[in-house]
Order: structure tokens, then C-alpha cells, then sequence
């Protein structure tokens, strides 16, 4: 027998038109409102022959079990004893009056000034009545599980436990007609479908079943928001990350923060919000400004990184919709790291700006360099934003507040904070890093900060990426390691002088506006091999403490049109963010005289040097140019240095000291060697000596014995062999 259901009193709807008190209550007062529908819906089914006294029916859920479930309160454990109902008169018109009465709740609420969670979904995603009826009725079995069997009934199968596509349009309407046009309200470019709120799926049955046959779920992310737990959907655990920006924003000049504020606080009520494009590198502040902006806002931030969207399972267009539902259910700030990943011929593709465009609140993206949307109309301003390194006052000031929130207790004093903040070309994000590495460091010593671990840590930060194009040579000479004239000394050390007062000369004292290029040092190194040139250089990096980069230009120099420049601009391109000292050596492959023109080729080779002196001026470090020959350099390359070092051939004074200065203290020395004898009788150079010293070292060792002058002038002997010098007998001898 088929049982009837009374039709809910009138008495139902004349609720109070107040105001929700919470989110909770919204929520639960829409789904009465679906309560009611689901038992209109029992009733027409069995008013239209949905016979639970079939035998064929096999499982399913009896007639008792729908009228007890009928019987619950919305969410409750016990049926409702006054649920038994009798008649089906008067359904459509409760079904609108409570449908009314949920809504104008809602109103009231943003009339107040307090919309709930549901009515703000309802507004940021423009949802229609039968959109929100649609999103309701899937929710009904996350809130309470009854619904699960009795949309089970409904499809008459008991392992349909969630709506079908059918199913929901059967709610929404008697007429078929009507029906079919509310079908576009569930397939793939819908609002509820594209903009994540629900996914449509079905059953592993082999084959791909119609829109109708399809089940409907709302996205766990929504329900979670919709029951007060604000989060980022879990496909994007490892792309990005929701924050509740605070704390005033420390990194950003004044500057910047007043023209990011009047952005956003100058737009009309009803205008478009811009579109932030943030152009710089990694640390300039980019993240810092979006901070400032949803503190501006008082909104959270959701921070994306679209190339790890792009890498992850759930792919960068579905991640992007993932990102910026999230963003809606949140009313947050988006910024999307990564932006140069997503370019296509320096423009972002179609379907990614047109996401972004549609967006309601404020966006920004992040990258390195400018680009440019084309082929697009568009009614929303994109303010582009460039951060740069900043200036030397800029990275002290970063130096000295980051040593102070980092709470270390240190002196400023006894820190060379400016020699820092000149000779690392920082961010302020790099900045942070190396004060929390130079940490670790001196955690591992067990030993207090010191500023060895600064540099090491600025060193370890630097850009590494030079290690495939030149040869890092750690700095372990100092100025009592070479033997040179003094004047020769005396350069060096102005050199060294020089990197060092750039920011009184450059800043304090104005010469900043007067120079335009060249604002690093360029050198030459003149002098035959073994005379010091790497030695002297070495000795700068480590009074610098910076790292120096040896560069064999032969290497770089293609017989191909416009390798050469392509060599030279990776290793410019790479140093620039090196904080390095570069040492060309073998100048002499390119910077020989510019020749006449007479054939391509000396064209294209006057090109390569041309282009090598623009990079040079351009280059805010050091550079050094080693060449064996001084005349072989072009005229107007040589004045484009800020020096140029004579390394001369060591005369028999100075071989001697080198001589002695090549010993360790630790190695065991015959009393009878005589330095003197050595410097007068060979004249080698300071290279060749180091040679000699360790090839006799080897010997003795050997033998067991302390070097000797047997173990030296063999030595000797054989160095003359190595470089094709012609082999006096008598100079091999012992004695004068």
C-alpha cells in the first residue's frame, strides 16, 4: 500500500524575518527549505506508481524506513512524531513560501551588514535560485547522512546514494521542457561546474554514461568553508598556502607602500579592480607588496606557485580554477608566483588571463621580467610594479633591521654591515637567507656569530649557476703570500680601496648622477705567466670576501657569428647575480687590435669586442683582464679600464723572497739550502718557483729526508725541461 504524506502546515513559513544568527543557521535553513522538497518529491513518486510492494525490486529501503527517516528533524538522530503526514494539498505554495522566507532571511542579513557564509557564496559566484537550489540539494548528504538513502529511494537503487544530474533536475522542476533547458546549468562551462563549486562523476562502469546518468558532489573545500573551517582545497597542499598577513610590512621603501595603497583605495565602489603585475627578481619584495595590499584590504592572501601547479597532478588550468574558487570562497588576495613559467612569447595564454580577468578581487602576478598581453580587449587596468635590488643605503638598512628581528644581541659595530650591503648586491629576501645561514654556521662551530660566517653565508648564496661557465677559485692568499714592486702593491691595494668607498663616492658624495656606465672596477693584469697575476687577484677576493671566477676566454671565442657574444652574455648574465669577482684570462684570445676592415670576418671580430666592452661597462662588479702582452690590447678597450697593473718579471731580490716565502713554516729545511744562490742563478718566476718547491718537497719526502739543495736543483732541472729552456750543466752544480 502506498502511504500518503500530509502537506507541512502553513504555520512553518511564518517564521520571523530576521536575520540568521550564523552561518550555520543560513545553512541549515536552506536545507529545510530542500527538506521539504525531497519529501514533495517522495510524495509525487509514490503518487506516480513508485511501488515499494514490488518483489522485483530486490534491495532496497521500505516503506517504513522512508516514513521514519521522513520523521527525522534536519540533522537530528530520532524521528519527529508529529512527521506523519497526511495529505499532499498545498505543496507548491509552502515549498515558494519557504523558499521566499529562506531568501529574504538572507536579504535582511546583507542589509545589516552581516552576510553568513552561504548568502556571500551566493553573491561572489552569482549564483542563480536554481544554482543555489542545485548546490543545496548536493550538500544535503554532507550535512546529514539520511539523505543518502532517501535519494537512494528517490532513484529507486540503493547504491545511488548521491544525486544524479537527473535526479537534481527532477527536483527543480515537473516540466519537461523545463527540465531541458536547465540542463545547461550542469555541463562542463557552468557556473557551478567551472568554477569548482561542484564535480559532476560517475560509476566505473566501462563506459562514459550521458549528463543525466552522471552523479553530483559539491567540492570537499566548499563544504568545509560552508561549515566555518577556511582552507585551501588539499590538490593544492603542495602549490600553495593561505595566510593571514598581520604584521606591518618592513622590507618596502615608503614609496612604494604609498603608491600600492593609493592604488586600491582610489578605485570607484563600483570599478574594476587592477590587476597587479610585480617585475623583479627573487627578494626584491614582490611577496612583501601583496602582503601590504590584503593588509591594505584587511583580506587573507593565497599564494600560488603556478609552475609547481603546472607539475602537480591536478595540472595548471584546473589548479589555476582550484586556486581562485578558493580565493572567492575566502574574499582573498591572489598572488601567483612563477609567472615567466605560463609566458608564451613573452604573453600569458588566453585561457590563463581570461581566468584571471574574471576574477572579482585583487590579483597579482609575480615575475622577473616585463610582459605584455596581446590580442585581448579588456575592461581591467593591469598596474605593472617594478621592484629593483635597491640601492647601498637600502641594503644597510635591510642588514641592520634583519640583525635586529633576528634577536642575535650583536653589535653592529663589530659586524662590516657596509661592506656587505656594498659588495653583495642583495635583496632584501637574500638578505634574510644569509643571516639565517651564517647562523646555521656558527651553530655547527659551536662558536658565536663572527663575520667570517656572513661572507661565507653571502658567498653561499650568491649565485652558483657560474660554476658551468668558469672556474671558482677559493680564495688563500694573503698580501705577505706575493713578492711584487711596491708601487705594483700599491695599485692592488687602491683597487681594493676603491670597491670599498663606492658608496661614499657613489652615494654621499653624488657621483651617482654624474656616472651613468661603469660603475663597477675593470683591470687589466699585465705580465708574463707565473709573474702573479692570479695570485694578486685571489688576494682581492679574499680581502673583498668575495668569491673569484676564472674565465679562459679562449674558450668562449667561436669561430661561428654571434657564439662568442652568446658565451660572453651567459657569463655577464650569470655573475650579475654572482656578487663575484670575474677573471678573464688569455685576454689576448679576443682583445687584440681592432683590425682594419676587410672581409666578414674582421667585421664580426670587431663586433665581439665592441659588444664584450658594453657588458664590461655595464657589469657593477670587478673585472679582471689578464694578458701576457700590454701592446697587444686595443687603445680604446685601455681606456675604458679603471686600471692597468704591471706585473713585472721578478728580478734576483725578489726571486729570493719568494724563494723563502714558498716554504711553509712546517717543512723540514736543510741548513745548507741557499735561497740566494737560487734567485741568482735561475731566473724564473714566481710560478716556476712554487713548482720547483713542490716537486723538491716530493723528493725529500721520498728519501725521508728535509728538502735540500739536491732535491731543489733537480728539481730545477726538471721545470727547465717542462718549459723548453735550454739546460746549463753548470748551473745544476753545487756551489758558488
Amino acid at each position: 500500500m502506498m502511504t500518503a504524506i500530509e502537506t507541512p502546515v502553513s504555520s512553518d513559513v511564518a517564521a520571523t524575518l530576521e536575520p540568521f544568527a550564523d552561518s550555520y543557521q543560513e545553512l541549515l535553513g536552506g536545507l529545510a527549505y530542500i527538506d521539504l522538497l525531497v519529501r514533495w518529491a517522495v510524495a509525487r513518486a509514490r503518487a506516480h506508481g513508485l511501488d515499494p510492494d514490488d518483489e522485483f525490486r530486490g534491495l532496497y529501503i521500505s516503506e517504513d524506513q522512508i516514513d521514519s527517516l521522513l520523521g527525522y528533524e534536519l540533522g537530528s538522530l530520532w524521528p519527529n512524531p508529529n512527521g506523519q503526514l497526511a495529505g499532499m494539498e498545498g505543496w507548491p505554495a509552502i515549498l515558494a513560501q519557504s523558499r521566499q522566507q529562506w531568501q529574504r532571511r538572507i536579504d535582511a542579513g546583507y542589509q545589516a551588514g552581516t552576510p553568513h557564509l552561504f548568502s556571500s557564496l551566493i553573491r561572489t559566484f552569482q549564483l542563480s535560485p536554481d544554482e543555489v537550489d542545485i548546490l543545496l540539494i548536493t550538500l544535503a548528504p554532507e550535512i546529514d547522512p539520511r539523505y543518502e538513502r532517501l535519494f537512494a529511494y528517490l532513484q529507486d537503487d540503493v547504491t545511488r546514494k548521491r544525486p544524479s544530474v537527473d535526479l537534481v533536475l527532477n527536483l527543480l522542476t515537473d516540466s519537461f521542457v523545463a527540465k531541458l533547458e536547465k540542463r545547461r546549468l550542469l555541463t562542463d562551462d557552468s557556473r557551478l561546474i567551472s568554477s569548482q563549486l561542484l564535480a559532476r562523476f560517475s560509476e566505473n562502469t566501462g563506459k562514459e554514461p550521458s549528463l543525466l546518468g552522471q552523479y553530483l558532489r559539491p567540492a570537499a573545500r566548499v563544504v568545509e568553508h560552508l561549515l566555518s573551517q577556511p582552507g585551501l582545497d588539499e590538490q593544492l597542499v603542495d602549490c600553495a598556502r593561505l595566510t593571514f598577513p598581520s604584521e606591518p610590512v618592513a622590507w618596502l621603501p615608503k614609496d612604494m607602500v604609498e603608491k600600492l595603497t593609493l592604488a586600491i583605495t582610489s578605485i570607484p565602489i563600483e570599478g574594476p579592480l587592477p590587476l597587479f603585475a610585480f617585475e623583479g627578481g627573487y627578494g626584491v619584495g614582490k611577496l612583501a607588496a601583496a602582503e601590504h595590499l590584503a593588509q591594505t584590504l584587511d583580506q587573507p592572501l593565497i599564494v600560488a606557485r603556478l609552475e609547481a601547479l603546472a607539475n602537480s597532478d591536478v595540472g595548471l588550468i584546473e589548479g589555476l580554477r582550484l586556486v581562485l574558487r578558493d580565493g572567492r570562497l575566502l574574499n582573498a588576495l591572489v598572488y601567483l608566483t612563477q609567472w615567466n613559467s605560463v609566458l608564451e612569447d613573452n604573453s600569458p595564454p588566453f585561457e590563463i588571463l581570461d581566468l584571471l580577468l574574471a576574477y572579482p578581487g585583487v590579483i597579482a602576478v609575480g615575475g622577473e621580467g616585463v610582459w605584455q598581453p596581446e590580442g585581448q580587449s579588456r575592461t581591467r587596468r593591469i598596474l605593472r610594479v617594478s621592484f629593483a635590488t635597491g640601492d647601498y643605503e637600502h641594503r644597510l638598512q635591510i642588514w641592520q633591521r634583519c640583525l635586529d628581528d633576528s634577536n642575535l644581541g650583536l653589535d653592529h659595530n663589530g659586524l662590516p654591515l657596509a661592506q656587505l650591503a656594498n659588495q653583495f648586491l642583495f635583496s632584501p629576501g637574500q638578505i634574510e637567507d644569509v643571516v639565517a645561514t651564517a647562523q646555521d654556521l656558527a651553530l655547527w662551530r659551536r662558536e658565536p656569530l663572527s663575520a667570517r660566517d656572513f661572507f661565507s653565508a653571502s658567498r653561499a648564496h650568491s649565485n652558483q649557476k657560474l660554476n658551468t661557465l668558469a672556474t671558482k677559485i677559493t680564495p688563500r692568499y694573503r698580501w705577505e703570500d706575493i713578492v711584487l714592486p711596491k708601487d705594483t702593491l700599491a695599485q692592488l691595494r687602491e683597487m681594493v680601496n676603491t670597491v670599498r668607498q663606492r658608496p661614499v663616492v657613489y652615494g654621499q658624495w653624488g657621483f651617482d648622477r654624474k656616472v651613468a656606465l661603469g660603475k663597477g672596477l675593470s683591470a687589466l693584469f699585465a705580465g708574463e705567466s707565473g709573474t702573479g697575476k692570479t695570485m694578486a687577484a685571489d688576494i682581492m677576493a679574499g680581502e673583498l670576501g668575495q668569491d673569484l671566477y676564472k674565465i679562459d676566454l679562449s674558450m668562449l671565442v667561436s669561430k661561428y657569428i654571434g657564439e662568442t657574444e652568446k658565451n660572453l652574455n651567459r657569463v655577464f648574465g650569470e655573475a650579475e647575480t654572482s656578487n663575484a669577482i670575474l677573471f678573464f684570462d688569455e685576454a689576448d684570445a679576443i682583445f687584440g687590435k681592432r683590425s682594419e676592415v676587410k672581409d666578414s670576418h674582421d667585421r664580426y671580430a670587431n663586433i665581439e669586442i665592441s659588444y664584450l666592452l658594453q657588458r664590461m661597462e655595464t657589469y657593477d662588479g670587478v673585472v679582471i683582464l689578464a694578458s701576457n702582452l700590454r701592446g697587444n690590447l686595443d687603445e680604446a678597450f685601455t681606456r675604458r679600464l679603471h686600471f692597468i697593473v704591471e706585473f713585472p718579471f721578478p728580478e734576483a731580490a725578489d726571486r729570493e723572497i719568494i724563494w723563502q716565502v714558498n716554504f711553509p713554516p712546517e717543512t723540514p729545511l736543510a741548513k745548507e739550502v741557499d735561497f740566494r744562490l737560487l734567485a741568482r742563478r735561475f731566473r724564473i718566476t714566481g710560478g716556476n718557483i712554487r713548482n720547483i718547491i713542490m716537486a723538491a718537497a716530493f723528493l725529500a719526502a721520498e728519501k725521508s729526508e728535509p728538502v735540500n739543495m739536491v732535491h731543489l736543483l733537480h728539481a730545477t732541472r726538471r721545470e727547465y725541461q717542462k718549459i723548453g729552456r735550454l739546460i746549463d750543466d753548470e748551473l745544476f752544480i753545487l756551489g758558488d
